[in-house]
């Protein structure tokens, strides 16, 4: 028997050290080449470690959360035959894109609804089937057992992260039980009435994903000076113009919502106003402005909010824009966006939906210096041309990086697109 040595591989992209952010073996499984051994966090990608060999796990380095540097001790084999043999280069690790900073309290990345239409949201527990399409995630452990039973892993229904098989999902496929909540818990038996009281407290360590966005949105709150700026928007004529539109649509068609007329509005009104659609580089001090619009569409994911990006928007109709937003926050919530749709916006729109509340402050995504937000429509009486009338109402909430927006140009930036907004024909008009 020989004893192999596995160190934290180089990741790329100068990366130094990486974060571990859940073990799939423990010391004492044996493990095939290739198997998926961790999942590691950089700062640019989460990656799954192979196992470069064949053997028994003798000793694990470190725990979820703990950071190891790059040429590191990770993981003990036990192997056979000649140390010499198993000197082969470790396969290159395959990278999951990490999100882009997403602005804190966002939402799903769909334009709300008015109140009186509420629409269904997605089912995160289906969105995370999609992370497990292709390969089963099991620890080898529970494939031995499924495969001493006769049981088909690919037929589970996986409970952990990223849709992973735990012990408690073998066992009530095995029983014909009922799959565990999603973090492998059994379900608590109801208190009967008046007699239970909630005592104590969790303690939940930030890793991976979740560490990626709180460390990058610090920086955004304490490197960039933010303010906000709110208008109001009479989007009577929109719903009507998008409720023909839905209804006119060929069958099977995306269905409009908010986001794809309000993208359209940012890319008509960004020709006049470049400035809202640029990167800020403060090492070099250069203000990027970018002639294509990139819409990052902020969206909500089982793995935390992620910014999925729609390129080219100004050549695209709204149908399509529809469609393309559609297509990428499905990738996102699903796990399958590449590390290409999740980074390359250059202004990033936002939406809660029906829960959107009457303003926000949303967090700019670094490096833009814009970013807009919807909130929800509600039905309100207006004075128009003289008489009181019930119109349909939402506040744009839009945040600008101070350093290259004035105030004054956010203001005239946002005027522009409520105007858009409110007679929507005109932004069909050359």
């Amino acid at each position: 028997m020989t004893r192999y040595v596995f160190k934290m591989p180089d990741l790329g992209e100068g990366t130094v050290e990486a974060e571990i952010v859940a073990w799939h073996v423990k010391v004492g499984d044996h493990v095939a080449e290739d198997q998926v051994m961790a999942e590691v966090m950089t700062e640019k990608a989460a990656v799954e470690v192979p196992a470069p060999v064949t053997g028994r796990v003798v000793s694990l380095s470190g725990g979820p959360g703990d950071m190891v540097p790059v040429g590191a001790e990770l993981i003990v084999f036990e192997t056979e035959g000649d140390a010499s043999a198993l000197a082969e280069p470790v396969p290159a690790p395959q990278a999951a894109p990490t999100p882009s900073p997403t602005p804190v309290g966002e939402g799903g990345g769909e334009g709300p609804k008015p109140s009186p239409q509420p629409s269904p949201q997605p089912s995160p527990a289906r969105a995370g089937e999609g992370a497990r399409a292709g390969r089963v995630m099991a620890s080898p452990a529970s494939r031995r057992r499924a495969r001493e039973a006769g049981l088909d892993l690919a037929q589970v229904h996986g409970s952990g992260p990223h849709g992973r098989i735990t012990r408690q999902d073998l066992d009530a496929a095995l029983t014909g039980g009922v799959v565990p909540a999603a973090d492998g818990a059994p379900a608590a038996p109801r208190p009967a009435a008046g007699l239970a009281k909630r005592v104590g407290s969790d303690e939940i360590k930030v890793i991976g994903v979740r560490r990626v966005i709180a460390n990058r949105m610090t920086d955004a709150k304490r490197n960039i000076p933010h303010f906000a700026y709110v208008e109001e928007v009479d989007v009577t004529e929109l719903e009507s113009l998008r409720q023909h539109l839905n209804a006119k649509a060929p069958a099977g068609a995306t269905p409009l919502t908010y986001l794809p007329f309000l993208i359209a509005a940012l890319a008509r009104v960004l020709e006049q106003y470049p400035q809202c659609n640029a990167w800020f580089d403060a090492e070099r001090n250069v203000v990027v402005r970018h002639r294509p619009l990139h819409a990052g569409v902020a969206t909500q994911t089982p793995d935390g909010l992620k910014v999925p990006v729609g390129r080219l928007a100004e050549a695209r109709t709204l149908r399509e824009l529809a469609d393309e937003i559609k297509r990428v926050s499905d990738a996102a919530r699903s796990g399958k966006a590449s590390r290409e749709e999740l980074s390359g916006s250059t202004i990033t729109v936002t939406s809660l939906g029906k829960l959107g509340g009457i303003v926000s402050t949303p967090v700019i995504n670094h490096p833009e210096v814009a970013i807009v937000g919807i909130n929800r429509i509600v039905a309100r009486p207006m004075v128009r041309d003289g008489t009181v009338q019930v119109r349909q109402m939402m506040n744009l909430s839009s945040s600008f990086d101070h350093r290259v927006v004035d105030g004054a140009v956010a203001a005239a930036y946002i005027q522009r697109v409520r105007q858009l907004l409110e007679a929507p024909a005109t932004l069909f008009i050359d």
